[in-house]
């Protein structure tokens, strides 16, 4: 074989091992793949399938029985209501505190742009004790609220609200005010720059906040579990219900209602991700 024809095989060899490389990813790639996969299986996948093995341990017709109780029926029923009227009022008033925060200049502004991650760290039943003592029947602002539905919604706008609030915040950073100038200038009104030029650009980040915030409502039980009273057929929601049944020896009732929480809340994400990414879309194309 000539010189010239070893290095041209050398060559083809050399681009042959970089392709399997580049194909089988590099041993840090693989490592880290192994990691992550590792931590998916211990923390995700095995925990939900212990669950859902759990609630059909009396089989299909056992698991139907658990989710249609009176009892299990009207506390999912009243975290799906309660968590879909609490997502609302954090799509309003995160959107309105995420303008403020960026458009508006005033003293204190960095202190509320703090406050506002305040619940992430907050342990909600802290949240639950200081929405007790505002609103419970030592009201100091004569507000006794305490086991009914509004307080529900209450102590979980508190926990929910950043949700929207970030999301939303740095889509309004990138915004271009110039296209609202624009629009101004031809003659649009605050109501027409509003819905046509503003809103289309924050709708996929008001969506998935809406989504996160509702999700982790009808999962949350440390900011109602004082505040809610867990009264059967009021207020009590699905968390405490599954914590009901614990407390009875009753496991797999309480696995099946989590299974229905996990697929509602799966649904709901998924949904709010097709139709956040339509619309991003849409405004790609504009």
């Amino acid at each position: 074989m000539s010189t010239l024809q070893q290095r041209r095989f050398a060559g083809g060899t050399s681009r042959l091992r970089g392709t399997i490389a580049g194909r089988l990813g590099s041993p840090a790639s693989a490592l880290g793949s192994g990691v992550a996969l590792l931590w998916l299986s211990l923390i995700v996948l095995l925990p939900l399938a212990a669950i859902a093995v759990k609630a059909f341990d009396g089989g299909w017709g056992g698991f139907w029985r658990a989710v249609t109780s009176p009892d299990a029926l009207a506390a999912l029923e009243i975290t799906v209501w309660v968590s879909f009227l609490v997502a609302l009022v954090d799509v309003v008033f995160g959107a309105l505190i995420a303008w403020v925060l960026v458009r508006d200049d005033f003293w204190g502004k960095e202190w509320v742009n703090a406050v506002i991650d305040l619940p992430f760290a907050l342990p909600t039943i802290v949240a639950s004790i200081v929405l007790l003592s505002l609103y419970g029947p030592a009201s100091p602002i004569d507000l006794k609220i305490a086991a009914t539905q509004p307080a529900l919604v209450i102590a979980l706008a508190f926990v929910t609200l950043p949700f929207v609030v970030r999301q939303v915040q740095p889509v309004l950073l990138e915004l271009d005010k110039d296209v609202e100038e624009a629009a101004a200038s031809l003659g649009a009104g605050n109501a027409t720059i509003l819905t046509r030029v503003i809103f289309p650009s924050l709708a996929p980040a008001i969506f998935t906040g809406a989504g996160l915030s509702f999700s982790r409502a009808i999962g949350e039980f440390g900011s109602v579990v004082l505040l809610g009273g867990n009264i059967p057929h009021k207020t009590q929601v699905a968390s405490q219900y599954i914590q009901q049944q614990i407390e009875i020896d009753q496991p797999g009732n309480a696995a099946a209602v989590s299974v229905v929480l996990l697929v509602i809340a799966f649904f709901v994400l998924l949904l709010l991700r097709l139709v956040g990414s339509k619309l991003a879309w849409r405004e790609e194309k504009r």
